[in-house]
């Protein structure tokens, strides 16, 4: 039998709060699955109720055909790597990764010991002192010493938060290299979004303590099925819509007076109010003066503002109902960006649209779904 993780309605209530909210899910074996979601979502809640630290209120916890809702940390075939790495410093690096046999009365210590650090790319340093070591040799050895183990689940909670951005990108590297090469489940949660879609198969967006959508990553991103999970995977420029007929495989929109097209097999509701979606990256703009390419969707407006990031420029464009809509431009040349202040056309292909359902009472304001438009996305 597989021995796939399962979360069968499973709840945690800290008094009269709701931490996670019957939640199911499941992690197939083997599998890389990231929980994403902003602090407070219920995400680490759901990772320590998987280790045994937090008992679920409701629901049970299987792995394969065992029930562990009720076993004990220690009695759990999981690991589980912090970001605080929580390596014993009067130990050296040897005996930090040793610690789990011993206590299991493992006798081949030095040859597991020896090939977890050739998986982490560390060997030789047995007789280190975990000070000795930068912040990303720390993190190796402490997924070294969780998977020396041979869990069934490697549980992982933010490990790369206190790593800075060149590191943090490496370990990512290192550590869908060490999944790929172990197989061991890994069950990542984390609140950067390149991070879970960089290293994981499948990703499951929390918010208040349900799953808002679950796929792949680029299922996700591309189509998502809401304007949170729209805006918290990456970020989208939302307009309100409404639904005005069909044109072959394609719906008719109109919006603020203009017309729109988008692919009926990307849309969430096919009539109605709508909210119609595009990221900021298909979006190109136009050169001062003149016009878009036919066939494309536009929209007049005046810049408001740059942020130069190096690979790209993202434009903040003001829209004639007073909107901003976000453009990524690549800088593919050596030239100025556009200055603010400048009247462009922002065309996108039809195909790049998504729709999404917009309910009543929802309004036509998009701000409750903004994404710091002018930040760098966490």
């Amino acid at each position: 039998m597989a021995e796939d993780l399962v979360l069968t309605g499973v709840t945690k209530r800290f008094g009269t709060m709701t931490a996670v909210d019957e939640l199911s899910l499941t992690v197939p074996q083997g599998s890389f699955f990231a929980l994403l979601g902003a602090s407070g979502c219920g995400k680490t809640t759901t990772l320590r109720m998987v280790a045994g630290l937090e008992e679920p209120s409701v629901g049970t916890i299987r792995l394969g055909d065992q029930d562990i809702t009720a076993l004990r940390p220690y009695r759990r075939p999981v690991n589980t790597v912090f970001q605080s790495y929580a390596l014993f410093p009067h130990l050296d690096i040897g005996e930090n990764i040793a610690f789990g046999l011993r206590r299991r009365g493992r006798r081949d210590v030095a040859a597991k010991v020896a090939e977890m650090l050739e998986l982490v790319q560390l060997p030789g340093y047995e007789k280190r002192r975990p000070a000795q070591l930068s912040g990303g040799q720390q993190q190796r050895v402490a997924l070294a010493r969780a998977l020396v183990n041979e869990p069934r689940v490697l549980l992982l909670d933010e490990p790369l938060g206190a790593l800075d951005l060149k590191l943090r990108r490496q370990m990512q590297i290192e550590l869908k290299r060490i999944q790929t090469e172990v197989g061991t489940t890994f069950l990542h949660v984390t609140h950067d979004q390149e991070e879970a879609m960089w290293m994981a198969d499948t990703v499951a967006v929390m918010n208040e303590g349900r799953i808002e959508q679950q796929g792949a990553p680029t299922d996700i991103y591309e189509f998502p099925v809401n304007p949170f999970v729209s805006n918290f995977l990456g970020q989208s420029n939302l307009f309100a819509a409404e639904v005005a007929g069909r044109s072959g495989a394609d719906l008719e929109l109109t919006a603020h007076g203009a017309r729109f097209a988008a692919p009926a097999a990307r849309a969430r509701s096919t009539e109605g109010r709508v909210w119609l979606g595009v990221r900021p990256e298909k979006v190109r703009l136009t050169a001062p003066g003149e016009p878009a390419p036919a066939g494309h969707n536009q929209v007049r407006g005046v810049l408001t503002d740059t942020c130069y990031a190096g690979v790209s420029t993202e434009y903040l464009l003001r829209t004639p109902w007073d909107q901003e809509m976000s453009v990524f431009s690549a800088n593919q040349s050596a030239g100025e960006p556009l200055a603010p202040g400048t009247e462009v056309v922002a065309y996108w292909y039809p195909a790049h649209s998504f729709v999404l359902d917009r309910p009543a009472g929802s309004g036509d304001e998009v701000a409750q779904y903004a994404a710091d438009p002018l930040g760098v996305a966490p």
